[in-house]
């Protein structure tokens, strides 16, 4: 058993960087739109609108990296588990 978890430390470590990466953008993406309605409310509305578009993208690469790397890798980790 210990050398199984040893064999799955590294796919373990991918997988935590994927997730801590997933929920970090997310968080960044949450900010960046809570500061382009500020922006967009005190008058500035080019900038609000572009911080929007970051926070949006920040979301978009969130999603990506959660759907396209997070899932897939908790799937083999997973299987290996089993066997």
């Amino acid at each position: 058993m210990t050398t199984t978890l040893l064999e799955l430390l590294p796919q373990l470590l991918e997988l935590l960087a994927f997730g801590v990466g997933s929920v970090g953008l997310s968080v960044f993406g949450l900010y960046v739109e809570r500061f382009a309605l500020a922006t967009a409310e005190s008058g500035q509305v080019k900038l609000g609108a572009w911080m929007a578009f970051v926070g949006a993208m920040a979301f978009y690469f969130a999603y990506l990296m959660s759907t396209d790397k997070f899932q897939p890798k908790l799937a083999v980790v997973r299987k290996q588990l089993a066997d």
